[in-house]
């Protein structure tokens, strides 16, 4: 054999069939573990969750590359702490949804109750209807996608990241907001203290272009929104302020 002349090595496609869990016959425990033990995220990339019917904690803490596809709505937390997996939920969500994201992408094709992707780190969270009170809640680098409105208090402390509503937001928008992006297409009923409508310059519209091409959101244009950020009068100590402290 003349160890010159190079060998042909035939690759295989392999296809992996979902790992389809019913809860209404395995304990929540069990698909949350399993998800969990997943070693390479090629071995078992699709998992289907059928029958949730409002549980909680679905889906928490997964770290690998898999689709997770939620089929039904689901309770409070779902997808918390989520770092790298692709997350759908094909119904509504309760409180906290992607809290505390680390990276992935979590999409939710109803609506989600109060608070959702508080605290986030990285990724995007994509709501294709309402979101309630608070939903981006001190933000550290998260982006959400809101197709419909917003509630009261939306990213409240908002420090990294965007917040974007195609629709309507609540009282007191960017409530002490740090440096977070909030872009809204529709009115705002007031804005928080120290968020103020900004210009959209065309940095921010690119940025916006590309962030609505992520939600999979073709049907508007970014040009259509208006800017809010921070003032940044409230995070910074003034020496000459000391004696009303």
């Amino acid at each position: 054999m003349n160890l010159s002349t190079p060998v042909a090595v035939q690759s295989r496609e392999v296809n992996y069939a979902p790992r389809v869990f019913d809860l209404s016959e395995t304990p929540l425990r069990e698909l949350n573990q399993a998800l969990h033990n997943v070693g390479e995220a090629g071995d078992e990339p699709a998992w289907e969750v059928l029958n949730p019917k409002g549980s909680h904690a679905v889906a928490v803490g997964v770290d690998k590359a898999v689709a997770v596809n939620v089929r039904g709505s689901v309770g409070y937390y779902c997808a918390g702490m989520n770092d790298g997996a692709t997350i759908t939920v094909h119904g509504s969500a309760g409180p906290g949804v992607a809290e505390n994201m680390m990276s992935g992408t979590v999409v939710v094709k109803g609506n989600a109750s109060q608070y959702a992707g508080a605290t986030g780190r990285g990724g995007l969270l994509v709501i294709e209807g309402d979101a309630s009170s608070r939903c981006g809640i001190s933000m550290k680098g998260i982006d959400i996608v809101v197709r419909g409105n917003v509630g009261h208090m939306s990213a409240f402390m908002g420090q990294s990241g965007s917040l974007v509503v195609l629709g309507d937001a609540g009282d007191a928008l960017g409530d002490s907001l740090y440096e977070a992006k909030l872009y809204v297409r529709g009115s705002v009923k007031s804005l928080g203290a120290d968020c103020i409508k900004k210009k959209m310059h065309p940095k921010h519209i690119e940025r916006l272009r590309r962030l609505l091409e992520r939600a999979g959101i073709t049907d508007v244009k970014p040009e259509e929104f208006t800017r809010y950020g921070s003032a940044r009068t409230l995070y910074n100590f003034n020496i000459d302020n000391a004696d009303a402290y």
